[in-house]
């Protein structure tokens, strides 16, 4: 009893935590907005780069080592994405990239895991939270960017896939629309926004074989896609 007490008060504890942060944001964010009269969740500060993120709907991306087979957009619950068939150079490799750019500076990241799950009607198992790390654009200096994203096995009745998905952002990623938030709020201190592309890279496997066996092909292109998109945003 007592230590399901101390569990209960812990997460209790952890949920007033990350309230109180968020809140704090909110009224950092807000600031400079009630200094001037403008207040921001009115005025946004505009996204760098959207006209271009968003002709990834037609463009899909480049990606070193692999060739596009085919591209296009696709409608999936009334919003369009990219679908893009990939092969890697000189193997049978095959893989989908699946990629959804913001319409604009009041989009947030929000139901996208949901409506990929719903066009594929696949079954998920063997999840777990991968980390990646990739080397910042050719034009900035710094250490890798870290980013995370949901690992897991998709299985339909007739095809198996390893799947990664995160939200890609210019300084990282993750697959929560809460870290995207809190990310896009310390940016509008500074007048700028966090722009996003949610990923799905989508990689064929055995029929409900172990999704583990895949983690270097999926994590070596999941990072390739996530370098293509910082040279986007």
């Amino acid at each position: 009893m007592t230590s399901f007490f101390n569990l209960f008060r812990k997460n209790h504890f952890s949920q007033i935590a990350v309230l109180l942060l968020l809140l704090c944001l909110l009224f950092i964010g807000s600031v400079p907005g009630y200094l001037s009269g403008k207040w921001q969740w009115q005025e946004p500060p505009p996204v760098n780069k959207l006209t271009e993120l968003k002709q990834l709907r037609q463009t899909g991306l480049t990606i070193p080592g692999w060739r596009t087979v085919k591209q296009q957009e696709k409608e999936i619950d009334q919003r369009k994405w990219s679908l893009q068939l990939v092969k890697q150079e000189g193997k049978e490799t095959q893989a989908i990239i699946m990629l959804f750019p913001q319409n604009g500076p009041r989009d947030r990241p929000q139901v996208e895991w949901t409506e990929i799950d719903g066009f594929w009607d696949w079954d998920i198992a063997q999840y777990r939270l991968a980390e990646l790390s990739v080397k910042p654009p050719s034009d900035q200096k710094g250490e890798k960017i870290t980013l995370k994203a949901r690992f897991f096995r998709a299985s339909t009745e007739e095809k198996t896939f390893a799947a990664l998905q995160w939200y890609a952002w210019p300084n990282g990623g993750h697959p929560s629309p809460l870290q995207w938030f809190i990310v896009d709020q310390k940016a509008q201190w500074q007048r700028q926004r966090a722009a996003w592309v949610a990923v799905s890279v989508i990689l064929p496997m055995e029929p409900r074989g172990q999704v583990e066996k895949y983690w270097d092909k999926v994590r070596s292109l999941g990072q390739e896609v996530q370098t293509a998109l910082l040279e986007k945003f």
